[in-house]
């Protein structure tokens, strides 16, 4: 794992993607994975504050039970998404924060470099994927006793 220290600010082009042909963690992907990060964090927090504004519209108004009830759970179930949501944030900010540190994209077990396929499809990844399958078949064992 390199020490990237501190980030400079870096232009990509529209179509940049990670690619193996590169250095693995060089300027271009941290700056491509910390766009990407700050990206769904903003959509999370739009998604928050839209949630927040509906919520705030005033009390329940039907008049029918099953109305009421049926508004009621669906307020239950926005609540639980978005306390995921800001969970998620959470993981994003430390995938942030790795990135400042130098040590985003490299597997906090093994310090191996996570896959570039893996951290595409989720870029908030601490393990690799064989260290992530050892730990959850460790999980599964645990719990089936």
């Amino acid at each position: 794992m390199r020490q990237y220290g501190e980030l400079r600010m870096i232009t990509l082009s529209p179509d940049y993607r990670p690619s193996d042909d590169e250095e693995f963690m060089n300027e271009r992907q941290l700056e491509y994975f910390r766009q990407k990060l700050l990206h769904w964090r903003g959509e999370l927090l739009r998604e928050a504050g839209d949630t927040l504004a509906s919520l705030s519209e005033g009390g329940i108004h039907e008049a029918d039970l099953a109305d009421r009830a049926t508004v009621e759970t669906d307020r239950a179930f926005e609540l639980r998404t978005r306390d995921r949501a800001r969970k998620l944030i959470g993981k994003i900010d430390m995938a942030l924060a790795r990135i400042e540190d130098g040590s985003y994209g490299y597997c906090e077990e093994t310090g191996e470099p996570i896959s570039l396929p893996r951290l595409e499809a989720r870029p908030i990844a601490t393990l690799s994927l064989e260290a992530q399958e050892r730990h959850e078949r460790h999980e599964k064992v645990y719990r089936d006793e």
